[in-house]
C-alpha cells in the first residue's frame, strides 16, 4: 500500500486546525477560482482540445412546456440498455414508460453490428410489448418514430445527430465502433430491421437535465449534476462560441447548449485547495492528473476523502486520535467508506428540527462528554451506531468524541465541496452576463431585471445530501451577491437521461 499521510503532533488541537485550515476555502480563493473557471471557459469556447471541452451540444433552444408529442429514448451507458417512451402533455408535465434490457459482456466485446442490432431488437420489443402509444394511427400513419440517444461514452458531436466515438469505456470494447457515427451505426440497425424508427438527436446527460429542467420549469438556463460524477451545461450566446464561427449551425442560431465538461476544471492543479489527501486520492485513481474537479466535489470521491482524513487521525502520533488506534476492514479498503456513509452522519447529525442547540459541542481536543447537552448527546450516539454499523470499528474503540469527530469531518469534505460546486454555477451566471463577481462593479448586465434564473440539477448529493443545496446557495450568495442569488431557481430534473433524450429529439424536430 502506498505511504499515506499521517499526523505527527504535539498539540492535538494543532492537528484539528490543521485540518481545519486545509479544507475551508477563504474568501479570496473562492473569487480566484472562479476567475479561473471564466478563463477555461473562453479557452474552450475557442478552441478543440482544451481540458474544460465546452462541447458544443448542437441544441439551439429549450424546451418551454408547452410542447406536445410522444417521443422515444435510449440509454446506453453500463450493464443495462433503457428504453423509454415519454409522452409530453403540453402543460410541463410528461409521462415515462420505461424497460431496462440487459447488455451482456458477449455484446459489450464483440462485433458493434451485433451489439446495436441488439438495441434495435430492444426498441422494436418494447415498441410491441410496452408501448402505450399509438405510433400507426390517425394522420400520422407511416411517420417515424423520433427517437433520443443517450450515449454516455466519449463522443466528439458535429451535429445534433451526428457524433464520432472515440473510445469505449465501463467494460465495453466492441469492435469495428471507434471511429463511427454511433448515430449511424445506430440508425442502420433499425433499417436492417425495416423499422420506421428514426435517430435524430444524439444528447449527454447533462444537457438532458437541462433540457428536463426547462420543460417541466417554463425555461432554464443551467443543467448541473452533482452525484456519482458531475458536470455542467448550459445556454450560450452563439458569438461566443469560437471555435463554431464560420460555420452552418452559427448562421442557423443565436444560442447553443455548451456541454462544458467541467469535471475537468484545473487539471493543472494551480488553483484547486490540494490536500495531501487529494493528492493521495488522485494518485491511486484510474486517471491520475485527470478530473481533477470532480474528484473534489462528487459522490464517488468525498467518502474516499473522508476514510483518508480518518486513517491518518487513526495512525497519528505519539498518540492516535480517533478509535484508539484501530482501524477496519472499510477503513483499510480503497474506496471502503461511501458517501452515502456520509449523508447519514449528517442527517442524524442535521434532524428535521434544525435546532441550534444540536450543533453545540465541547471543543474537540478537549472534549468533555459531561457537557453534551440532552439534544446532542443522542444525536452523537446515532452517529456511533453509524460507525459501528457501515465502517465495522468497534464498539468499545468508538466514543462520543470520535462521534463528534466525524461528524466534524464529513461536514468539512462536504462544505469544500458544495462551496467548490457554487463556484461553478456562479461562473455561468456571469458568463452568460446574469451576474458580477464580487468586486466587480463594471461589467454589463445583460438581463439585469430577468426574474428568475432556471437551474435544473440531478444526482445523488443535491437530492439526498442533508444541506448541500444551502452550502451550494451560501458560495453563490458570496460571489455574485444576494440579489442574484434569490433569483436562482434550482430544481430537481430527474431522469435526464431519459427524458432529456426525449426532450432532445423534441428540439431536433424544431431545428429542422
Amino acid at each position: 500500500m502506498p505511504s499515506l499521510s499521517v499526523h505527527q503532533y504535539n498539540d492535538v488541537k494543532s492537528v484539528f486546525d490543521t485540518l481545519q485550515g486545509q479544507f475551508t476555502i477563504d474568501d479570496d480563493q473562492l473569487v480566484e477560482i472562479t476567475k479561473r473557471f471564466l478563463d477555461e471557459f473562453k479557452e474552450g469556447l475557442e478552441s478543440y482540445g482544451k481540458d474544460m471541452a465546452m462541447i458544443p451540444s448542437f441544441v439551439a433552444g429549450v424546451p418551454d412546456g408547452t410542447e406536445k408529442g410522444t417521443y422515444l429514448a435510449l440509454d446506453l451507458g453500463g450493464t443495462n440498455l433503457r428504453v423509454c417512451e415519454v409522452t409530453l402533455n403540453g402543460d410541463k408535465t410528461f409521462s415515462l414508460s420505461q424497460k431496462k434490457y440487459k447488455v451482456s459482456d458477449t455484446l459489450k466485446q464483440g462485433e458493434a453490428s451485433a451489439l446495436f442490432d441488439y438495441i434495435a431488437e430492444s426498441v422494436d420489443a418494447f415498441l410491441t410489448q410496452h408501448s402505450k402509444a399509438d405510433y400507426t394511427s390517425g394522420d400520422k400513419a407511416g411517420d417515424s418514430v423520433y427517437l433520443g440517444f443517450t450515449f454516455s461514452f466519449p463522443v466528439e458531436q458535429h451535429a445534433l445527430d451526428k457524433g464520432k466515438l472515440l473510445t469505449w469505456t465501463k467494460g465495453f470494447s466492441a469492435k469495428n465502433a471507434v471511429g463511427d457515427d454511433v448515430v449511424q451505426l445506430l440508425q442502420r440497425a433499425f433499417d436492417r430491421k425495416h423499422m420506421h424508427v428514426k435517430c435524430v438527436a444524439l444528447v449527454n446527460d447533462t444537457v438532458g437535465t437541462l433540457l428536463t429542467r426547462a420543460y417541466i420549469a417554463g425555461g432554464a438556463l443551467i443543467g448541473a449534476i452533482f452525484g456519482t460524477g458531475t458536470n455542467g451545461a448550459y445556454v450560450e450566446d452563439m458569438e461566443k462560441i469560437g471555435k463554431l464561427h464560420g460555420s452552418a449551425v452559427a448562421t442557423r442560431a443565436d444560442q447553443m447548449i455548451i456541454n462544458c465538461e467541467w469535471g475537468a476544471f484545473n487539471n493543472a492543479r494551480t488553483h484547486l485547495p490540494l490536500t495531501p489527501y487529494d493528492n493521495i486520492l488522485d494518485r491511486l485513481s484510474i486517471n491520475p492528473k485527470y478530473q481533477t474537479f470532480e474528484k473534489f466535489i462528487s459522490g464517488m470521491y468525498l467518502g474516499e476523502i473522508l476514510r483518508l482524513i480518518i486513517l491518518a487521525l487513526v495512525d497519528a502520533v505519539p498518540k492516535p486520535i480517533l478509535f484508539n488506534g484501530t482501524s477496519a476492514p472499510a477503513l483499510n479498503d480503497h474506496y471502503g467508506i461511501d458517501t452515502a456513509f456520509m449523508s447519514q452522519v449528517e442527517e442524524a447529525w442535521i434532524g428535521k428540527d434544525h435546532s441550534p442547540e444540536a450543533y453545540e459541542l465541547p471543543p474537540l481536543h478537549d472534549f468533555d462528554e459531561s457537557k453534551l447537552t440532552d439534544k446532542t448527546r443522542p444525536k452523537l450516539k446515532v452517529i456511533k451506531d453509524a460507525i459501528v454499523e457501515h465502517l465495522k470499528v468497534k464498539s468499545e474503540n468508538v466514543s462520543f468524541r470520535d462521534a463528534a469527530v466525524v461528524r466534524w469531518l464529513c461536514d468539512l469534505v462536504a462544505r469544500r465541496a458544495a462551496h467548490l460546486s457554487g463556484a461553478a454555477v456562479a461562473a455561468i451566471l456571469i458568463q452568460t452576463s446574469r451576474a458580477r463577481l464580487r468586486g466587480d462593479t463594471s461589467s454589463p448586465l445583460k438581463y439585469p431585471n430577468e426574474a428568475v434564473i432556471g437551474v435544473g440539477v440531478d444526482g445523488s448529493l443535491v437530492e439526498h445530501y442533508p444541506g448541500f443545496q444551502d452550502k451550494i446557495r451560501a458560495s453563490l450568495r458570496f460571489l455574485v451577491g444576494e440579489d442574484v442569488e434569490k433569483r436562482v431557481d434550482v430544481g430537481l430534473a430527474k431522469d435526464g437521461s431519459g427524458v432529456g433524450a426525449a426532450l432532445g429529439a423534441l428540439q431536433a424536430l424544431k431545428q429542422l
